[in-house]
């Protein structure tokens, strides 16, 4: 018997497309993080970047339960004395980049190595409905028919 180990030169990757309307956003970024790592595949390994492309569209129609629109605080520092910044997930969905709020939320999920920024790479979020990337043909992803939880209605 031998042990069967993957090789770069075994990796299909695929294309996926997900519609993030009315999605919990925690939810929604577990289930990316684990597709973008590869480990819904069988033959996935630690070592290497197993993981799929994930096009996210609607980004801006994300929810979030409880009042995390409001009380929950994003925070970054500029580097100076007394620059520590703060935000919460409202500002950013109204403002100019809503879709820095699955971003951050997969980034938070995926290890921070090398490895990990490799793995984000292949993460493309847009806030609207149109992407460049049907030259892909990408596969429709319903994370919301999974589970129940997944879908906010209000």
């Amino acid at each position: 018997m031998n042990t069967y180990a993957t090789k770069p030169s075994d990796i299909q990757r695929k294309w996926y497309v997900v519609d993030a309307t009315g999605l919990v956003l925690g939810r929604l970024s577990a289930e990316i993080a684990k597709i973008l790592r590869g480990k819904h595949k069988p033959n996935f390994v630690t070592n290497l970047d197993c993981g799929d492309y994930v096009v996210v569209i609607n980004a801006d129609k994300v929810k979030l339960t409880g009042k995390k629109l409001t009380d929950k605080k994003y925070f970054r520092h500029t580097g100076w004395i007394g620059g520590i910044k703060e935000t919460t997930p409202a500002k950013i969905l109204a403002g100019k980049f809503p879709e820095r709020v699955i971003i951050k939320a997969v980034e938070r999920m995926i290890s921070r190595n090398p490895m990990g920024r490799q793995q984000m790479t292949k993460l493309k979020v847009y806030a609207g409905e149109n992407h460049p990337h049907t030259a892909q043909n990408p596969e429709v992803l319903d994370i919301a028919s999974r589970n129940p939880k997944n879908k906010r209605s209000a």
